[in-house]
């Protein structure tokens, strides 16, 4: 009786060892979220072309990842996430990530469009309907054709205008052919200095004769 009792001991010790090392790993493990990789392609549904810059993210973990230029996205996530998927212009999509066998889950997401109209806004030059009122009423119209053409051709104005008015782009493409041609055509020779050039002091004298400078002054 006493080895059985010592022996009917060790088999429950043995017992309960065995339990305490197996069975809450076990139940741990039922209990954990498998690690996935989760991948796929997102697309326009319209057009079946992969969406760039799409957010994909799981708000509660936050952690998330963005589409690259053909659509498709790859992050790690837990069974059982919750996935949002969301772009500019396109209605949000849900998703939860199941478990797997392999420990990867793949998906072909397209996206709908959204469209926002907004209502009409008018923009007004007067702060009130008011002082457009007034200013309607105390404007005074040419009467004429010519006066409005005479308006517009008045010297002192079109002076300001070029003083103002940059060049545009036939000018700045006819300035820089012109930088480009003296360029090749000085191109191995010395740079030739104006003061010296007995053509550009002719040039000079007969512009100071005929009162060039003069007038420029007066204007």
């Amino acid at each position: 009786m006493k080895f059985s009792f010592y022996a009917y001991w060790q088999y429950l010790l043995c017992f309960i060892f065995l339990t305490c090392i197996f069975t809450p790993h076990h139940a741990f493990a039922q209990g954990e979220k498998q690690v996935i990789q989760f991948s796929g392609l997102i697309i326009d549904g319209d057009s079946s072309y992969g969406v760039p810059g799409v957010h994909i993210y799981v708000k509660k973990a936050g952690r998330g990842t963005v589409t690259d230029v053909f659509g498709s996205f790859n992050m790690p996530t837990l069974s059982g996430d919750s996935v949002t998927i969301s772009a500019v212009g396109y209605k949000k999509r849900h998703l939860i990530v199941p478990r797997s066998p392999d420990g990867a889950f793949s998906v072909l997401i397209d996206l709908k469009q959204d469209t926002t109209y907004l209502s009409e806004v008018v923009v007004f030059p007067f702060p009130s309907i008011e002082v457009f009122k007034e200013a309607f009423l105390a404007m005074e119209l040419p009467k004429t054709a010519y006066d409005q053409a005479e308006r517009n051709l008045d010297p002192e104005q079109l002076k300001a205008m070029i003083r103002v008015t940059p060049m545009d782009g036939a000018l700045n493409h006819k300035m820089y052919m012109n930088q480009y041609q003296n360029a090749v055509f000085n191109k191995g020779t010395a740079t030739s200095i104006p003061l010296l050039n007995p053509f550009a002091w002719a040039e000079f004298i007969r512009s100071v004769k005929r009162g060039d400078f003069k007038r420029k002054r007066d204007d």
